[in-house]
């Protein structure tokens, strides 16, 4: 079979030496005779693995003493409406940055528990861009500012942090460990796993001290982040397996020379791909302002659409998988975090290259 690169949005593709320790390691985990999914998860064994995930991410992240790290069941879509129940707390407002789908879906979520001020959202006149801070309509009373750094369906990245005097809550789900941030800029910070740290069924929240308090009325046990803090994740059965998963891949990241390393890769992957975008502008359209263009999700269309079932026929056949765009915007779509190789961003561009010379 010959080589396949997978630029799925997410589940996204993970590091094959991740893969392949885990396909080692499935039937009789350290010598045990049982699969790292059958250990009970207060034994001592996967404590140590579950310690030793939140080590490595502390490490990776240099993430301050006075944040909780929780790992918890289900996706980033979960705190949509954990955040607004364990935040708003007397004032019942928040502000929101709508910059795209999933920030609308956070943003219709936390409507359910208080008043939303939309603060800003974007513009678009030739290319789609992000507003400067200064245009923004910030409310002062707000309980936290949210948003979200990369909307991976429409291609959108801050390249900058927003300064509020209120907490910084971030949505990081296709953009954490891709790049270095600091921790201390954001009150939470919350990512599901399917992108750049594991397997979809997990997500990681990084918690300020300050901010656990008690939630709203009613809130459900499992969605009170203080009680998850108290608890250690450990409240109800976590996803045992997705948790080791993600482990690895920690420490893959630490081995090959951790965030700075991958930063500087994905980078060089982005830059290289839309200047190729950019060079063929009678061919491709991407229309977002270079100035917040992803460094995950770059998307491009053809200037003919007729052609694009074509092109996705055509790089499927040549192992180039999932690069069809979201079913909302179409187009194409080439997802390239951190287990992306950069010779699958340079096979990629080689293809729409011939491509560009067979039908333009």
């Amino acid at each position: 079979m010959s080589k396949v690169y997978n630029f799925s949005a997410g589940p996204g593709m993970l590091p094959v030496d991740v893969m392949q320790q885990a396909q080692a390691e499935m039937l009789d985990w350290h010598g045990l005779g049982m699969s790292i999914m059958e250990l009970g998860h207060r034994g001592p064994e996967f404590q140590a693995v579950a310690d030793q995930a939140i080590a490595d991410l502390r490490e990776l992240m240099a993430i301050p003493s006075n944040y909780h790290v929780l790992f918890l069941a289900g996706g980033a879509s979960t705190h949509f409406a954990m955040v607004p129940l364990n935040l708003m707390g007397g004032k019942k407002t928040a502000d929101y940055v709508d910059t795209g789908i999933w920030s609308k879906k956070a943003i219709a979520e936390a409507r359910r528990y208080g008043n939303i001020n939309i603060a800003a959202g974007l513009e678009e006149e030739r290319f789609i861009s992000i507003p400067p801070q200064s245009e923004w309509n910030l409310n002062p009373e707000a309980a936290y500012l949210h948003y979200t750094p990369n909307e991976t369906i429409e291609g959108i990245e801050f390249n900058w942090v927003p300064e509020v005097n209120v907490p910084l809550v971030a949505d990081m789900s296709s953009m954490i460990l891709s790049r270095h941030i600091n921790v201390s800029d954001y009150g939470i910070i919350y990512a599901g796993a399917q992108k750049n740290m594991g397997p979809a069924g997990i997500n990681v929240a990084i918690i300020r001290e300050d901010l656990l308090q008690e939630p709203l009325l009613n809130t459900p046990s499992l969605y009170n982040y203080k009680l998850q803090c108290e608890h250690h994740s450990f409240y109800n059965t976590p996803p045992t397996y997705n948790w080791y998963l993600v482990g690895l891949v920690l420490d893959w990241m630490k081995r090959k020379g951790g965030v700075s390393h991958f930063e500087k890769i994905n980078q060089r992957k982005s830059e290289k791909l839309y200047q190729f975008i950019d060079t063929y502008a009678e061919f491709y359209i991407n229309n977002v302002d270079p100035s917040c263009r992803s460094r995950m999700n770059v998307i491009f269309k053809c200037k003919d659409p007729v052609l694009e079932p074509t092109f996705l026929k055509l790089a499927t056949e040549a192992g180039l998988a999932n690069l069809r765009g979201h079913k909302l915007l179409g187009g194409m779509r080439a997802s390239i975090y951190n287990a992306m190789p950069e010779e699958g961003v340079d096979k990629l561009i080689e293809f729409m290259h011939e491509f560009a010379k067979k039908y333009g």
